[in-house]
């Protein structure tokens, strides 16, 4: 029996000893004395610590369970058994293999890993791709949808720069979410938004294809990245376009041109010099802690899909097809037909769907199963 009962867990869970090992790491280190000097690794540590110990805490329930649910077995297939406890193991067996099915789906989401940047807050940048004054409008919606999204979790959202289109949308916004678990959340956001719609300029009634980027960047802090002073190059300037007369006329907007890298940063939204370059430099910040993320984790970028790509029509994470009221992820094929809602920000069931795709990816590296089965994604003609 136990035998054949540590087969069964073997073929349904991942070994459980590489996690004990590691949680007995980290107590080790806890134990020591410096370990408190830094007190931002010693909250990174506790925090896996914390959720190690659920995990083996969840593992020695679902071998409980099992255990359980094994005796029941062998007790309902034995003729000498006692009818009454017979009967009992009969009542009791539905409730057991329930426990265990939710313990093992429990055990595999705590067995991965989450990442580091899930808890950060987050700089979203949308910008208009191809499609002219029409992408510009379609990135303010964006924006706003964004924006609706994050006020109905009690997120707080700070406008870091933007620059506002002709027939009011805008070529480029860059704002700050600060709360709970944003990046977590908005990280699958990250790529080429396409909409196909009759612009209100069209006065034949055709309907046009354009496109916006949204990048998604977890904010990043000074210990995070590395920044030497003299790899910047700072200009302060006048403010240019629309804006309160105050930004127009003072020497307050700010660029940033992180020189080994080539990212340029622009913020002018503020009166305040001071604040444009201190806002400047969290996007900054922001824009190489990505890249350096994206550096370590090249290995995995198929799974991770967070390139935006060039913009072009051709490339596209979604489609927002406003003729057909149709949302299309073309990531896991799925469509949904409300578009004025979800431009309100009602974008969870969006979201949960992407969650449950990458779980399934993950949870099949680390079982060593196959993929599993996506839906067909849509022609670029849809």
């Amino acid at each position: 029996f136990a035998i054949s009962y540590l087969s069964l867990c073997m073929d349904l869970l991942p070994d459980i000893i590489p996690f004990q090992r590691r949680l007995d790491e980290l107590e080790a280190q806890t134990a020591e004395p410096a370990f408190y000097a830094n007190p931002r690794k010693a909250t990174e540590v506790a925090r896996e610590q914390q959720g190690l110990r659920v995990l083996v805490e969840e593992y020695a329930a679902y071998e409980r369970v099992g255990r359980e649910l094994a005796e029941c077995s062998t007790l309902l297939k034995d003729p000498l058994a006692d009818a009454d406890l017979r009967s009992l193991a009969q009542q009791e067996l539905p409730d057991l293999q329930a426990r265990r099915a939710t313990l093992q789906q429990t055990v595999l989401r705590l067995m991965i890993p989450p990442e580091s940047a899930d808890s950060r807050n987050t700089v979203l940048e949308i910008r208009a791709g191809t499609g002219g004054d029409e992408a510009g409008l379609f990135a303010a919606e964006l924006y706003r949808m964004y924006v609706r999204y994050a006020e109905g979790r009690g997120w707080k959202v700070q406008s870091m720069s933007s620059s506002v289109s002709d027939r009011g949308g805008f070529k480029e916004v860059i704002f700050l979410i600060t709360g709970e678990q944003v990046y977590k959340q908005l990280k699958y956001e990250s790529g080429v938004h396409r909409v196909q719609r009759i612009p209100v300029t069209e006065g034949n009634g055709r309907v046009h294809t354009s496109t916006v980027t949204v990048a998604v960047l977890p904010e990043a802090e000074e210990v995070d990245v590395q920044i030497d002073p003299e790899d910047l190059l700072i200009t302060v300037m006048r403010a240019s376009g629309p804006g309160g007369q105050g930004v127009n006329t003072t020497d307050s907007a700010v660029r940033i041109v992180h020189q080994p890298s080539g990212l340029t940063v622009y913020c002018a939204d503020d009166r305040s010099q001071i604040k444009n370059k201190a806002r400047a430099m969290a996007v900054l910040r922001s824009r190489l802690l990505k890249l350096k993320e994206d550096e370590e984790h090249a290995k995995y970028a198929a799974q991770r899909r967070t390139q935006i790509g060039t913009g072009g029509r051709s490339e596209r994470i979604r489609t927002y097809s406003f003729p057909q009221n149709r949302l299309t992820d073309h990531r896991i094929g799925l469509t949904i037909y409300s578009l004025p809602v979800i431009l309100e920000g009602a974008i969870d069931s969006i979201i949960e769907a992407l969650q449950r795709a990458e779980f399934e990816e993950k949870l099949a590296a680390l079982t060593g199963g196959p993929l599993p089965v996506r839906s067909a994604s849509t022609t670029d003609d849809d």
